[in-house]
């Protein structure tokens, strides 16, 4: 193809580019209209319950809000592991945790094994992860990755883009993620089709929020969960765990109340600026503190008081996480690429705010196996769908491979949930039942190792390990799951045919620890 230009006497260089890119941009827009880009931003323990598009009332998370408002809002997205290193690699493999060999946290995942960026990236598109990984090693598969070590910090982080080049930035983690990811796609190759994911810190222990936001949420007294107080009746699991905001949330550490900001400062207080210390240190040590000591709480008292400080860091966290969303849907609107990139947001899996008294997750109860899980793509998903379908995030991985048009490959346990949201599928046989199983015993928080089932109307829980015992909840009667009928004679029929098919999806998950219990358990 021939361009001919021709610069009048007052035209300008810039003027030439931009008729330059007029003319070329047809056909870069032909070339990647037939695969969409991708981003996927993944944040770290922030629950459904924290998101207004789900129903909160009290606080406004309008970027989200829009992913939603724009596409697609999934009530049943669920995880297979509540737990957040084992959901990543369960992200990138398609497979149970039994399956990608990552089933606890801080262990090292095994990055040899196929991925499905590193499939996308055999097949023309750029990759890239910026931000939080957490699995022990460094990402393969990747064009391009800058990545936090470890759970990495709030203020002033540390990201590894080489295995041997680890570099300081100065700021908030999240806008520098965001900065890092914006620069990324500013310096692509136009040319290819891009997958980027975008790894949060943000809302993770122990909540740390920009000094914008500090105080954002003080003037509103939060309403106490209904189960806050949960005697845990009939639940062994749920008394023994040590996850109570009562007993374990820790007011120095976690509620910053009387932190030592010195240089021999507790966690990364002794990484702040000047700039940022004084706004923090009078924020905590001048108003949360001094509150504190003047209440001279105890008891029922200062749970409740733990609570809405909890609360208060946790959504002011979420303030920045919302915030930067925001400023990468405004980059694809500015750009011009918002009309051809699939953007989805998500969290690793659920987190307690107060349900049961406690924080953290790892439980199967309804809290922490679901997700936020919301999708734009042009085009394709109606805006402001919603979808009740169950959804597993081993059906993250190929999905996005079927977004691709790349072939997914038979050992991923997941399947494309295009058929929920495109409209052009019949749905009727879509899975009705989903699985799972927790590992991580006994730190941090004491929960026992799990499996178990969950339907359209109950759940069924084996703990094993410590434990030796089941559970069974109905939904439908009770959706707080506060009510262990596990031992009710007229659950008999119900309870058969649940352990029946759960054997099914042991069997067809491959998961042969779990086959042996049942099997033990019958004999």
């Amino acid at each position: 193809m021939s361009i001919l230009v021709i610069m009048g006497k007052n035209a300008s260089i810039r003027s030439v580019v931009v008729a330059l890119i007029v003319l070329l941009a047809p056909s870069q827009l032909s070339a990647q209209s037939k695969r969409p880009n991708i981003i996927f931003i993944l944040s770290d323990d922030h629950t459904y319950q924290a998101i207004s598009a789900y129903g909160n009332r009290y606080v406004q998370t309008p970027n989200i809000d829009r992913i939603a408002r724009e596409g697609v809002r999934f009530n049943h997205a669920m995880v297979t592991n509540s737990i957040c290193g084992p959901s990543r690699a369960t992200l990138l493999t398609g497979k149970y945790s039994h399956k990608n060999g990552y089933p606890l946290n801080e262990k090292k995942f095994d990055n040899t094994q196929q991925t499905f960026p590193g499939i996308l990236q055999k097949s023309g598109y750029q990759t890239a992860w910026i931000g939080k990984m957490h699995l022990g090693t460094l990402p393969r598969g990747f064009d391009y990755f800058s990545v936090l070590p470890g759970q990495g910090k709030y203020y002033n982080p540390d990201f590894i883009s080489t295995p041997n080049d680890t570099v300081r930035m100065n700021g908030y983690v999240t806008n520098v993620i965001t900065d890092l990811s914006v620069s990324w796609l500013n310096g692509r190759d136009t040319s290819r089709p891009f997958m980027l994911i975008v790894g949060e810190k943000a809302t993770h222990r122990e909540w740390l929020p920009d000094l914008p936001d500090l105080g954002a949420y003080d003037s509103i007294q939060f309403p106490l969960p209904p189960t806050f107080t949960d005697s845990y009746k009939g639940r062994k699991a749920a008394m023994d765990q040590d996850m109570t905001i009562a007993g374990t949330m820790r007011l120095k550490e976690d509620l910053k109340v009387h932190l030592d900001y010195g240089k021999d400062a507790y966690g990364e207080y002794a990484r702040f600026t000047p700039e940022q210390h004084t706004p923090f240190y009078q924020y905590y040590e001048g108003k949360v503190s001094r509150e504190f000591d003047s209440l001279q709480l105890s008891g029922q008292a200062l749970a409740e008081w733990k609570y809405q400080r909890y609360m208060r860091d946790y959504l002011s966290t979420a303030r920045s996480l919302d915030r930067n969303i925001g400023r990468i849907l405004h980059y694809l609107d500015s750009t011009g690429l918002a009309a051809n990139t699939v953007v989805i947001y998500a969290s690793d899996q659920g987190f307690y705010m107060g349900e049961h008294g406690w924080f953290d997750k790892r439980f199967i109860y309804e809290e922490s196996l679901h997700t936020p899980f919301v999708m734009r793509y042009p085009g394709v998903i109606r805006p402001g769908s919603v979808t009740a379908g169950f959804m597993l995030n081993i059906d993250w991985a190929p999905t996005l491979l079927d977004i691709a048009d790349v072939h997914t490959p038979a050992d991923m346990q997941g399947v494309s949930f295009m058929p929920l949201v495109d409209g052009k599928a019949d749905t009727s046989q879509w899975r009705k039942d989903v699985y799972y199983h927790y590992y991580e015993y006994p730190e941090p928080h004491r929960v026992p190792p799990h499996f178990g089932i969950r339907s359209e109307r109950y759940k069924l829980i084996r703990f094993y390990g410590p434990a030796d015992y089941w559970e069974l909840y109905d939904l439908d009667t009770d959706p707080q799951e506060l009510h262990n009928i596990y031992n009710e004679a007229m659950q008999k029929k119900t309870i058969a045919a649940l352990k029946k098919r759960l054997l099914q999806l042991t069997r067809e998950y491959d998961d042969k620890e779990a086959q042996q219990l049942l099997q033990a358990a019958n004999k």
